[in-house]
């Protein structure tokens, strides 16, 4: 079977919420390195966010909303987790140890190739960071030749 190395669209979106979005958003920005793609606001919470990250890919966040109703979309804030692709993670490594960041997977080369460390937000996510970009997807039968 033949396999492709074509990247892949940013077709699914993590989604999370937060007690204090705004300032998660700006621990996301201006620490990790995510950009600041969209931030709307409704009655002085975080209806949406979008985080573009710079290699490609992103979050979706909002204010939590304990009172929601049980069909609302609704996630606990501290219950959310990422694997992040980086070709620098080093450089990302260095600078949020440096920002005194909470570093829960001290930087390591795994036995299936990437290189990955792991942290938690303000807020309890947990993030991982690594070079590993998943397997090629294999072609599809209507494309083989």
């Amino acid at each position: 079977m033949n396999t492709t190395q074509n990247p892949r669209d940013p077709m699914v979106w993590p989604t999370l919420q937060a007690t204090d979005a705004p300032a998660l958003i700006d621990f996301l920005v201006d620490t990790v390195g995510f950009l600041r793609t969209a931030v709307h606001e409704d009655a002085g919470r975080v209806a949406h966010a979008q985080l573009d990250w710079p290699e490609g890919g992103g979050i979706m966040l909002g204010s939590h909303d304990p009172d929601a109703p049980p069909e609302k979309w609704c996630q606990q804030p501290g219950t959310f987790g990422a694997y992040v692709v980086t070709d620098r993670v080093d450089d990302l490594y260095a600078r949020l140890t440096d920002a005194a960041v909470k570093i829960t997977q001290p930087i390591t080369d795994q036995p299936y190739g990437s290189r990955e460390f792991a942290i938690t937000d303000p807020e309890g996510n947990k993030w991982s960071f690594g070079t590993y970009r998943g397997e090629p997807r294999p072609d599809s039968p209507a494309t083989e030749g």
